[in-house]
């Protein structure tokens, strides 16, 4: 089986961090979000996996070897060379998808974290004879998204409603597909949504189906919600696989520290922290709901908490760090500084309090 990314886009909501890299080289509980993804197809049985490509084409490629022998699948890449939005990179992948064999192939937003459920999805797919399978997540607010709305009984995907203002359902696109090869035939190759232009096509000849996605689901493209997603990933966590969470006197609630990393006496780290590869946590340090990236020393007694720390930079002491703070690579705090909510450019220097939400140049 074959698989499609999309890993289009200029990642702006996730500035800071995407300056240094493309968004789905950005870490994500200690690992490059497209890596949780790749991992999961590999898993499922999946043996090529395309990148639909369009910012920073050489930095994705220059990783894709240490990927492939990481997981043992071939990675090939789809360069665009304007945006094709979310449907026309699957008509320019087209020669790399179809193989003969008739066998659907994966599509997935790089942006999303979830549980990954792809071996139910095959199921239900095979069981539904669609030609196309997406899921689907519950939100609470529906009138915020797109709304798929389907038979409960049979997952047959009647019609799409945009941000509807009478409740219609609370079921909207998950971000994840499986696809025949014959839905390639509806696509050209020009800038076209697969939600808005492929999708009610496909279910107004009731060949669309969805499958709600068990387990938790989150866009993590912006600073908000990718500290959102961390709860909800590291809580997905301790339920599979506990042991790979950090325990000890310093720990309160789900945290994943890297072995590499150095944490001192006196801290108390947690809940929904991650600390990443060589990191210096000194002495009388508090994190609490935030990501430390690779290669971060915070200094002794600051204070952090609902903020990403860009790679390899440095927080004074005392200093205090809230708020949905995000610091590019190489930033560094002087001691005793608060910054709250400040989005900081990387390779800079703070030396003066952040009293609200700016970004620092």
């Amino acid at each position: 089986m074959k698989a499609l990314i999309l890993v289009g886009g200029f990642g702006t909501r996730l500035r800071p961090l995407t300056l240094s890299v493309p968004k789905p080289l950005v870490d994500f509980a200690n690992k490059p979000m497209i890596l949780h993804q790749i991992e999961a197809l590999k898993a499922v049985g999946v043996t090529e996996v395309v990148l639909a490509i369009n910012y920073q084409p050489e930095v994705m490629q220059s990783f894709l070897k240490e990927f492939e022998i990481k997981v043992g699948i071939k990675i090939t890449c789809s360069q665009e060379k304007e945006p094709m939005g979310t449907a026309g990179p699957l008509a320019l992948a087209r020669e790399l998808l179809v193989d003969g064999s008739g066998d659907p192939f994966f599509v997935l937003n790089s942006d999303v974290i979830s549980e990954y459920p792809l071996r139910k999805l095959y199921e239900f797919h095979q069981k539904s004879k669609g030609e196309a399978t997406i899921l689907v997540t519950k939100v609470e607010e529906p009138s915020k998204y797109g709304v798929v709305v389907l038979d409960e009984a049979t997952g047959q995907v009647q019609r799409f409603v945009e941000k509807p203002q009478v409740f219609v359902g609370n079921k909207i696109n998950a971000g994840i597909y499986l696809l025949n090869p014959e839905v390639l035939d509806r696509i050209e190759l020009r800038p076209t949504s697969i939600e808005k232009e492929v999708f009610p096509k496909i279910a107004a000849e009731n060949k669309l189906f969805a499958m709600v996605l068990p387990g938790f689901w989150m866009d993590v493209g912006q600073p908000k919600d990718y500290i959102t997603g961390l709860r909800l990933y590291l809580n997905s966590l301790r339920q599979k696989a506990p042991e790979a969470l950090a325990t000890g006197s310093h720990v309160v609630g789900n945290v994943l520290i890297d072995s590499t990393a150095e944490v001192r006496d006196g801290c108390l780290i947690g809940p929904d922290v991650t600390v990443g590869p060589g990191c210096v946590i000194e002495e009388g340090v508090r994190l609490s709901r935030c990501t430390i990236l690779r290669g971060v020393r915070v200094k002794k007694h600051a204070h952090i908490s609902g903020s990403i720390i860009g790679w390899h930079s440095t927080v004074g002491q005392w200093a205090r760090v809230e708020n949905m703070t995000v610091l590019g690579e190489d930033v560094h705090v002087s001691d005793e500084i608060y910054s709250n909510g400040g989005v900081v450019l990387p390779h800079k220097e703070i030396k003066a309090n952040i009293l609200s939400p700016t970004i620092i140049m």
